[in-house]
């Protein structure tokens, strides 16, 4: 299909990929592209947006026109909203069937991409220019070509993780990745990135030995889609990854516009959590300032037993008072989770409080959070800097090694729990311990707040997140002109 002459605002189809940790920077997204004038239709996945529409609803009525964006519009932004099928029906428990989610992913769910994009194609006014997806999805440089559209790849982790998918092949030619006697020693052979031990590569290059599973070829398919972007997206600084961002750089535009918050974003309302969210502000008002620990895990990673054992009994004995979001489904089911409780809640009294699920940019930004026990997810690590909450990372799954090696070692903004997946109480009360006070606690506090301005600079008026969005728009124009 030949490609349009742009005229006008753009106007971008917007792909969230379906987990609420790509969901959040996803929707922050379409509102900074709806700012700089232009239309954005967001499309949600049908089971998010179920979920996001349940747990966020005073009323049962289940209506696609109350989305997150009513806010946004009602300023004046032009945010279109509609959902789209992973592939698997809507009531479908995906956290416990993770490879039939992947297989979806993979197999299923571009047929009704496609059917979806047809129809904006068409009949959208003004018409689509862009596509702007996901990186892990598989199907967007394929679908963009079709129509005739530019792609934009949106990646909402750090460069740095980007770059460790990106050069997968790179890994495995030198026996790091992918073969059965993977080295153990260091990696220093990828551009950009400073030497690197594997144990802080992705869950992805650590496991994956055998390349025929689903999680594998879901990854490789996505990351070879990803060459064909003609732009990528990145929720990062330039500041704080710019070596890495400079090797990306020299093989496709790769702007570095984060941290992609909403303004004002500590105390909004935007509906896009999956789970009802607790209050807790008014026990944290009764507590002294910088004195309790805020514990979460995210939205996806799973914990054996043991080791939340090990959590609670260490907070037990720390004496620190904490926050603890516990979601329902950490270990197995809601029921067996609160049995591993039972005791556990009268013992801490009013020390702590444990709850299902918070808004937890409020939690972290109230005066009486001290610190951040994390699965060191980019979102929360982006908000825990934003907070100048110092973080205690224990990561389980994904792109979290790679983050705790730029929390802990780059950045110096937090420390690490642990190497290894088993951990001991007194492991987590000594750390928890070093973390909340001491010469330790007071120095990551002084460094967190010099990352924070970081942040700041980088999304002020001359900072290089503002001037990379203003490089990509413009060079977004003149690739729609030429075509």
């Amino acid at each position: 299909m030949a490609t349009h002459h742009h005229q006008g605002p753009h106007h971008a189809l917007l792909f969230a990929y379906p987990l609420q940790g790509h969901v959040i920077p996803t929707a922050n997204l379409a509102i900074n592209l709806a700012r700089r004038g232009f239309v954005v239709t967001f499309v949600n996945s049908d089971s998010i947006h179920s979920q996001t529409t349940k747990s966020n609803s005073s009323s049962s009525k289940d209506n696609v026109e109350e989305d997150m964006f009513v806010a946004a519009r009602e300023s004046g932004l032009d945010i279109r909203y509609t959902t789209v099928s992973d592939g698997l029906p809507v009531g479908h428990d995906r956290f416990a069937n993770l490879h039939q989610f992947m297989a979806a992913m993979l197999h299923v769910q571009s047929a009704h991409v496609e059917e979806l994009v047809e129809k904006a194609v068409k009949h959208s006014l003004p018409p689509v220019s862009c596509l702007v997806a996901d990186t892990f999805f598989v199907w967007p440089s394929a679908m963009a070509k079709k129509f005739g559209l530019a792609y934009v790849s949106f990646w909402t982790e750090p460069a740095l993780v980007f770059s460790l998918y990106y050069h997968s092949d790179l890994l495995a030619k030198n026996r790091h990745f992918a073969c059965h006697d993977m080295r153990k020693d260091p990696i220093d052979y990828i551009p950009g990135v400073d030497k690197i031990d594997p144990k802080d590569l992705t869950t992805y290059h650590q496991e994956s030995q055998d390349t025929s599973t689903m999680y594998h070829q879901l990854f490789s398919a996505a990351f070879n889609d990803a060459k064909g972007a003609d732009f990528v997206l990145c929720n990062t600084v330039e500041e704080l990854e710019p070596k890495v961002i400079a090797a990306l750089q020299s093989y496709k535009p790769f702007y570095a516009i984060g941290p992609i918050f909403t303004p004002g974003f500590t105390n909004t309302t935007m509906a896009t959590s999956l789970w009802s969210e607790s209050d807790c502000t008014h026990w944290l008002n009764s507590k002294p300032h910088g004195s309790v620990l805020y514990v979460s895990f995210g939205s996806l990673a799973k914990m054996t037993r043991k080791v939340l054992e090990e959590i609670a009994n260490g907070l037990l004995l720390s004496n620190v008072s904490f926050v603890w979001v516990l979601r329902p489904n950490v270990v197995g089911s809601a029921e067996e989770d609160d049995q591993l409780l039972v005791g556990f809640r009268e013992a801490i009294r009013d020390r702590g409080m444990v709850i299902p699920w918070c808004s937890q940019t409020q939690v972290l930004a109230h005066p009486a959070i001290g610190g951040f026990l994390t699965h060191c997810g980019w979102n929360s690590t982006l908000e825990g800097i934003w907070c100048e909450v110092p973080l205690l990372c224990f990561p389980l799954m994904y792109d979290q090694f790679a983050n705790r090696k730029l929390v802990v070692e780059y950045w110096k903004v937090g420390i690490n729990l642990s190497d290894r997946t088993v951990i001991t109480k007194e492991e987590v009360s000594a750390n928890v311990s070093r973390l909340m006070g001491g010469l330790l606690g007071d120095q990551l506090k002084t460094t967190i707040k010099e990352i924070k301005k970081k942040l700041e600079d980088a999304l002020s008026p001359s900072g290089s997140s503002e001037k990379n969005m203003q490089c990509f728009i413009k060079n977004l124009n003149s690739k729609s002109q030429i075509q």
